[in-house]
């Protein structure tokens, strides 16, 4: 755990099924319902609820986004704790998965009037373009 002296965040990723990523950080930016946050060293208690989109994560020169599908974030004592509801890094994305992904909720919202669940099928789109947005930044 970061202590009172440190200048390093400890970064927890966790979702149902595993833990995602565990190391340190310089700082940690992500999008929470209030919108776009970064936490650097020796911040506040702090707890937000998280969007679906872009955590990334910054490490002296190393940068890393993972791809968060919504949960809860909290910072107390230099330690980020995410519980997410699926977190992927870029490594662990399936790209031609996602591409499919993609195709079929383009084909959902094609057909409006056909389809009984619109707000699923866009939240089934921008799940798909922001594992490709990760994928890529290899």
């Amino acid at each position: 755990m970061a202590g009172p002296d440190s200048k390093k965040l400890r970064l927890v990723i966790l979702t149902v099924e595993r833990k995602v990523y565990e190391g340190e950080a310089d700082s940690v930016t992500g999008l929470g319902s209030g919108g776009e946050f970064t936490i650097l060293p020796k911040h506040i208690a702090f707890m937000t609820p998280l969007e679906i989109g872009i955590l990334s994560t910054r490490h002296g020169t190393k940068k890393e986004a993972i791809a968060l599908h919504a949960g809860f974030l909290r910072v107390e004592d230099d330690t980020v704790t995410v519980l997410a509801d699926a977190a992927e890094r870029a490594e662990d994305i399936d790209i031609e998965r996602a591409m499919a992904a993609k195709l079929k909720a383009e084909e959902m919202l094609k057909r409006l009037g056909e389809s009984p669940d619109l707000e699923s099928a866009g939240a089934s789109l921008r799940r798909a373009l922001l594992r490709l947005r990760v994928a890529d930044k290899d």
